[in-house]
């Protein structure tokens, strides 16, 4: 149970990025909705479990073969993770092709982290 409302803490928080996210013109990241929002953070979370499982990310042999670049792997595999949520999610539309995706994924990661640290600060956990 603590799971799952974990899950849809973090797929709010998520929505919420979004939908701040697409206030800034230059990105060209478009969503419709709080709705389609909260399927794109639905669907960011159930991607980013996938790769979760997979567990190569928390493989200590990555940096060594990465040579020390691993965060450029993170990068890169958030970008794909925005493209393919903009690509299965209709009203979540990146304009600007992968420029948006890269600079989505970028300001996402930088918008969840403060509204996690908000809520942190409040009690509140996406876990």
């Amino acid at each position: 149970m603590d799971f799952l409302i974990s899950f849809l803490l973090s797929a709010i928080i998520t929505a919420i990025a979004l939908l701040i996210i697409a206030r800034i013109p230059f990105l060209g990241v478009e969503v419709d909705t709080f709705g389609k929002a909260l399927m794109a953070g639905i669907v960011f979370g159930v991607l980013n479990g996938l790769l979760s499982i997979l567990g190569f990310l928390n493989n200590p042999l990555l940096a060594l073969f990465t040579l020390g670049l691993s965060w450029l792997l993170y990068l890169i595999l958030n970008v794909i993770v925005f493209g393919l949520s903009a690509l299965l999610v209709e009203g979540f539309r990146l304009r600007k092709g992968i420029w948006s995706a890269v600079m989505g994924a970028i300001a996402l990661s930088i918008v969840n982290s403060i509204l996690s640290w908000i809520l942190g600060a409040f009690g509140l956990s996406a876990g």
